[in-house]
């Protein structure tokens, strides 16, 4: 069985942390970004910030013995992957790291609570 909720919180912790980062890592190593993180450099950071904290809640929530540190582990070293690897795959996190802490959210909301 495949725990979707697991899998959205680690994509939105991924892609989160990755677009807070982004633009000290792309300044830093000149690498390209695009026209918002250059214009509006706060935005993306908003953005990773929303889907970080979701994400995180969500770990916590879940606590350890249900697989609460392996989402921020493996969040972690997808934004590790994201950024360092892909580099301008950061740009889509823009889409992706918001649209997946809404998934989260959503669904968390329809479990039922215990």
């Amino acid at each position: 069985m495949i725990d979707n909720l697991f899998l959205l919180a680690v994509a939105a912790l991924g892609w989160g942390l990755s677009l807070v980062t982004y633009n000290f890592f792309a300044r830093r190593q000149q690498w390209p970004m695009g026209a918002l993180q250059v214009d509006f450099p706060v935005v993306p950071v908003l953005l990773g910030v929303f889907a970080i904290s979701n994400a995180l809640w969500f770990a916590a929530a879940r606590g350890t013995e249900y697989g609460g540190w392996v989402i921020v582990l493996f969040g972690v070293l997808l934004a590790i992957f994201w950024t360092g690897f892909l580099r301008v795959g950061s740009q889509i996190s823009l889409f992706l790291a918001p649209i997946a802490a809404v998934l989260l959210i959503a669904g968390w909301a329809t479990l039922p609570s215990a």
